[in-house]
């Protein structure tokens, strides 16, 4: 739990410091197996959301986190980083909109940037 909190904190200022736009924490433990947390985000064109990405990336493995897996790298339309405890998406706007991540995974319950203090 712990470990999975300072992903996401992790994940969550790399996001900023790229200028993601309206970023998500969604707490996903009570609802799935698959993670303990998503963030969701997004950006305003391809190279801003890779951008994101690599800040992620990188900042995550100065803490000795590795990817697991990365999809949509090329595409830049959704990115997908799997870090078993926490998956980050970030998505171009349209694409944010059209799959809606938030409604399907409502069940979640929603962590403020504020809260994550909170969580450790």
């Amino acid at each position: 739990m712990i470990q999975s909190v300072e992903m996401v904190k992790t994940a969550y200022a790399a996001l900023s410091d790229k200028k993601g736009e309206d970023i998500r924490i969604i707490d996903i433990r009570k609802v799935s197996v698959m993670a303990d947390y998503f963030i969701i985000a997004s950006g305003t064109n391809t190279n801003q959301v890779q951008a994101m990405v690599d800040n992620v990336e990188e900042e995550l493995g100065k803490k000795g986190f590795v990817c697991k897996q990365v999809e949509g790298y090329q595409s830049a339309n959704w990115i997908l980083m799997d870090y078993g405890d926490i998956i980050v998406h970030v998505f171009d706007r349209d694409n944010r909109l059209f799959y809606d991540l938030e409604r399907i995974w409502r069940d979640g319950k929603t962590i403020e940037a504020e809260d994550l203090e909170a969580l450790s």
